[in-house]
C-alpha cells in the first residue's frame, strides 16, 4: 500500500510527511527547547490558546453516592409471590415466557422470537418473574410468581404490576426487614398493567411519594429497586435513556427507557430520581438472553398516580370514549389532505350513535388537538381521551375536506369490553379490469363478495392485482369504497377521482379502503404509474 502510494503519487505522499512533520515539529516548538527562540510571554499566550479545552458546563451533578438514596427509599419497596393454580399450558417455543392470559405484552414478547423456533433472537418480554411453573401440559397444582412492589400510603396500599398478580390465589407481600403480610387486590388495569394492594399492619408503614414525571429529561440519573430474581431488595442505577417509548402493549404506552439494570423479578418495582420520589414503575425489559442489556421500561409516574387513584376509589378505571378508529398519518396522507406536516389522527371510521358521530365526525377528518392540546400522534389521542372522565365536554379541532373547524364532544363511557368484527377474505383473483396508476380495478360483483367475504352492506371497486413494478400500500383483494371525498361504485369513478386530484395538482390522493372487514385509509401517490 506504501509502495503503490509513494510510487503513483510521489508529490501527494512528499507533502504528507511535511505535514505531519510540520504538525510534529509544531508540538516540540511549544512544548521543548526550541520555546527559547520566542518571548516567554508569547510562547506561553501560544502553549496556552493550543491546549485549554472548551469548557463544559454540568446539566446535572453526578452523584458520588447513592447510598443515602438507597436507604432513604429501601424501606418502602417490597417483595411480592403470588400463588396460582398451575394449569396445562398450550406449546409454546423454546424461550418464550408464560403470560397471564390477555397480558399486554404476549404479541410484544412474540414478534421478536425465531420464527423457525430455535429459541428467541431478541426478547422485549415483561419480567414476568413465575419461578417453578410446570411443564408445559403438565399435572394441576400451584405455582409461585415473584415480583416488586412499593408502598405509596402508610396505612398499607401497595402498587405493582398486574401481570405478576394477575389470576392469584394468595398474595404475600414481603417487608424490607422480612415481614411477610397477606395482601387483598384492590383494583387492577391490564390495560396500563398496574394493580393496587392492600396490607394490614400493626404500626405505620414506610411509604413513598410520586415524582411529576413530565419534567424528568432524558439524561436524568435515576435508580430502579427490586426483587430481581427472587434474591431480594437490590439495587441498580442508570439514567433515562428515552421518553415516549410505544412497546406496542396497547394503547396507553408512554413508556420511559431506562439503562438501569432492570431483571425479572423487578416487575412492579420503582424506579426513583435523585429526589427518592416514584418516576416510574418498572414493568418491562428488551433482551436476548432473559438477562438486563440495559434496555428496560418504565410506566411513567404520571400516568401510574391517576391509574391508582382510580382503583383506590373505584376499584376499577373509567376511561372516556369518543367512539372512532384513528390511523397514523403518514406524509403522503399529509399531503393529500393538505396539511403541511405529517401530523394528528386520522378517523378511518366512526361508530354509529357515539360521541363522534353526534358531534358530527366523519371518516377522513384528521383531529389535530384535543382540548385545546395539539394531537401530534395516535398516542396522544387514545391518551387524552381516556383521561377524560365520562360526562366531560371537549373541544375538538378537525381537519374537514380541507377546513379547519371546532366541534365540542360530549365523551363518553368506556365499556369493559367491545365487540370487534372482522372477516376473513381469500385472495382475489384477477378477472377483467381497468387499470388505473397501477390498480386492477373491477366492480364489486357478487362472485366478488363471495370470494372476499364482503357482505351486502359494503360498497366499492374491488382490486384485482397491481400492474408489474407497482409501489402502493393498496393490496389485491381491497376494495376502494372511496377516492378523496367522493364514494366509488366502478373503476371509472375511481379514474375520474384520480385525473381530478391530478388535475388540481396533489401529489397524492387519500383513498378509503376496506381490507377484510376492516376500513382504513391510504395515500395514493399521484405521477406516472
Amino acid at each position: 500500500m506504501t509502495t503503490t502510494l509513494s510510487t503513483a503519487r510521489p508529490s501527494r505522499t512528499r507533502r504528507l510527511r511535511r505535514t505531519i512533520a510540520a504538525v510534529l515539529l509544531g508540538t516540540t516548538v511549544l512544548t521543548g527547547s526550541a520555546l527559547s527562540g520566542l518571548s516567554a510571554s508569547h510562547a506561553q499566550a501560544q502553549a496556552t490558546a493550543t491546549v485549554t479545552p472548551p469548557a463544559v458546563t454540568m446539566v446535572q451533578d453526578t452523584p458520588s453516592s447513592f447510598a443515602d438514596l438507597a436507604a432513604k427509599v429501601s424501606p418502602a419497596v417490597v417483595n411480592i409471590a403470588a400463588t396460582q393454580e398451575a394449569k396445562p399450558e398450550r406449546a409454546q417455543p423454546r424461550g418464550v415466557p408464560a403470560f397471564p392470559p390477555g397480558s399486554p405484552f404476549e404479541e410484544f414478547f412474540r414478534q421478536f422470537q425465531n420464527p423457525q423456533g430455535g429459541g428467541p433472537q431478541g426478547q422485549n418480554a415483561p419480567d414476568d418473574d413465575e419461578d417453578g411453573a410446570p411443564p408445559q401440559g403438565g399435572p394441576r397444582g400451584k405455582t409461585g410468581a415473584l415480583g416488586s412492589g412499593f408502598i405509596i400510603d402508610a396505612s398499607g396500599y401497595v402498587v405493582t404490576n398486574n401481570h405478576v398478580i394477575d389470576g392469584a390465589s394468595e398474595i404475600t407481600v414481603t417487608l424490607q426487614d422480612g415481614t411477610a403480610l397477606p395482601a387483598t387486590l384492590v383494583g387492577r388495569d391490564a390495560k396500563t398493567d398496574i394493580a393496587l394492594l392492600k396490607v394490614k399492619s400493626e404500626k405505620p408503614l414506610p411509604a413513598v411519594d410520586w415524582a411529576d414525571s413530565a419534567k424528568t429529561r432524558v439524561g436524568d440519573w435515576v435508580m430502579a429497586v427490586g426483587n430481581p430474581f427472587g434474591l431480594g431488595g437490590t439495587v441498580t442505577k442508570g439514567i433515562v435513556s428515552a421518553r415516549g417509548r410505544d412497546i406496542h402493549s396497547g394503547p396507553y404506552d408512554d413508556y420511559f427507557q431506562l439503562d438501569a439494570a432492570i431483571n425479572r423479578g423487578n416487575s412492579g418495582g420503582p424506579t426513583f430520581d435523585l429526589a427518592g420520589n416514584v418516576i416510574g414503575i418498572n414493568t418491562a425489559i428488551y433482551s436476548p438472553n432473559g438477562g438486563s442489556v440495559g434496555i428496560g421500561f418504565a410506566i411513567p409516574s404520571n400516568l401510574a398516580k391517576e391509574v391508582v387513584a382510580q382503583l383506590r376509589d373505584n376499584g376499577k378505571v373509567e376511561r372516556g370514549w369518543l367512539g372512532v378508529k384513528i390511523q397514523e398519518v403518514t406524509p403522503e396522507i399529509a399531503d393529500s389532505v393538505g396539511l403541511p406536516t405529517a401530523k394528528g389522527a386520522l378517523v378511518a371510521e366512526v361508530t354509529p350513535d357515539s360521541p363522534a358521530a353526534k358531534a358530527g365526525l366523519r371518516q377522513g377528518d384528521v383531529v389535530l388537538s384535543y382540548d385545546g392540546k395539539p394531537v401530534d400522534t395516535l398516542r396522544d389521542l387514545t391518551r387524552r381521551v381516556a383521561e377524560t372522565r365520562a360526562g366531560g365536554t371537549v373541544d375538538l379541532k378537525v381537519l374537514h375536506q380541507g377546513r379547519e373547524k371546532t366541534v365540542a364532544v360530549h365523551i363518553d363511557r368506556l365499556a369493559d369490553a367491545t365487540q370487534v368484527a372482522s372477516a376473513e377474505g381469500g385472495k382475489a383473483e384477477p378477472t377483467a379490469a381497468e387499470a388505473v396508476k397501477g390498480l386492477k380495478l373491477a366492480p364489486l360483483d357478487q362472485a366478488a363478495r363471495k370470494r372476499l367475504g364482503m357482505d351486502e352492506a359494503v360498497k366499492g371497486v374491488v382490486v384485482t392485482g397491481l400492474a408489474p413494478k407497482t409501489e402502493t400500500p393498496i393490496r389485491p383483494g381491497d376494495v376502494i369504497v372511496r377516492v378523496g371525498d367522493e364514494t366509488v361504485k366502478t373503476p371509472a369513478d375511481v379514474s375520474r377521482k384520480v385525473a381530478e386530484a391530478e388535475k388540481a395538482g396533489q401529489k397524492a390522493v387519500l383513498v378509503l379502503i376496506n381490507r377484510q372487514g376492516n376500513e382504513t385509509f391510504v395515500a395514493l401517490k399521484l405521477g406516472h404509474a
